[in-house]
């Protein structure tokens, strides 16, 4: 039976459920992910104790085994920066197809206080289900890398 797991400043993860998180998003976003240490760094930021920032993790799990992992960080503004950042949403590779995505961006939405941002790349098939749920691209992000 599938259930949801929210983490968050009160409701934090273990160090050893932190590590499961960050190898299930490392192995399943694929070549749309980031190094472990960049991703267990937006961990840490999601569950942060500070009012205005931090954010949440959702999890769904199956039977003790993670099928899909969301980690939202809330960015301290409103308006022209939205308040929160989808940084990552992932459902295991063996389970694609079922409707998990979707359950797991249905539940960000709930949770999430405010508007919602993220980044996709342009061939990721990923951006069908962000459309679905109203996120448009009306900006052209532009990076700097030092």
């Amino acid at each position: 039976m599938q259930e949801i797991k929210l983490f968050d400043a009160v409701n934090k993860p273990t160090e050893i459920e932190k590590e499961q998180i960050v190898d299930f998003l490392h192995t399943h976003l694929q070549e749309y992910g980031d190094d472990k240490k960049d991703i267990k760094k937006a961990i840490d930021y999601a569950v942060k104790e500070f009012s205005s920032f931090g954010g949440f993790i959702i999890l769904l799990i199956d039977q003790g085994s993670i099928l899909g992992a969301v980690v939202i960080n809330k960015t301290g503004m409103g308006g022209y920066i939205p308040e929160n950042i989808l940084v990552y949403i992932a459902t295991h590779n063996d389970h694609r197809g079922k409707g998990l995505g979707k359950t797991m961006m249905e539940k960000t939405i709930e949770f999430a206080k405010g508007d919602i941002a993220l980044h996709v790349e342009h061939n990721n098939p990923a951006k069908h289900l962000y459309e679905k749920y109203g996120f448009t691209n009306p900006y052209l992000e532009m990076r700097l890398k030092k």
